[in-house]
């Protein structure tokens, strides 16, 4: 087996099991409350500022990209994962010091907000092997691979990244303080 294939089968192991995890991870400390730890209310309009920063170094990255500016494409890129790992790390923190908040919106809005938030929460899982594979593609320099999946990625995740912030600012209202 070439170095290259090698290389390509240790990464889809990783992203395998990675993708596996981080869902079940966050469901299961999702449900585990920390006691006698001050609730991180604090963290919410911090994470959403994230996602909204994941959701301008996508477009950025797209842009770069069609300029040709690879090196400024993968620094943006790069950038965009370390914001979704810090967003997932805050919001589990958040989940795990703080009682769930209910939306309090009624009728259409809250057929809405709930639209929005269950495709958001089922994206958000189906989005991690799409960008670590869209990551992988790029480093092992299968660029046509990588083109082809990022037409799939990039939507995807800046789907997730702005219903981030939309999710955030629609029950924010009813945070209790």
């Amino acid at each position: 087996m070439s170095s290259s294939l090698a290389q390509e089968k240790k990464y889809k192991k990783f992203i395998t099991i990675v993708s596996i995890i981080i869902p079940i991870a966050v469901a299961a400390l999702f449900g585990i409350k920390l006691s006698n730890v001050e609730p991180l209310s604090f963290l919410p309009p911090i994470y959403a500022t994230i996602n909204g920063i994941t959701a301008v170094l996508l477009v950025f990255s797209v842009i770069a990209i069609k300029r040709g500016n690879r090196k400024l494409h993968e620094q943006l890129n790069v950038t965009a994962i370390v914001c979704s790992v810090l967003f997932l790390l805050m919001y589990i923190a958040y989940h795990m010091t703080s009682t769930s908040t209910k939306f309090g919106g009624e009728g259409l809005i809250s057929i809405i907000y709930y639209f929005i938030l269950i495709t958001h929460i089922l994206l958000s899982i189906i989005v991690i092997p799409f960008v670590l594979f869209t990551f992988m593609r790029a480093k092992l320099g299968q660029f046509d691979k990588h083109r082809k999946i990022a037409k799939i990625t990039f939507p995807l995740w800046l789907y997730v990244a702005v219903t981030g912030v939309i999710v955030y600012l629609m029950i924010s209202p009813y945070y209790v303080h």
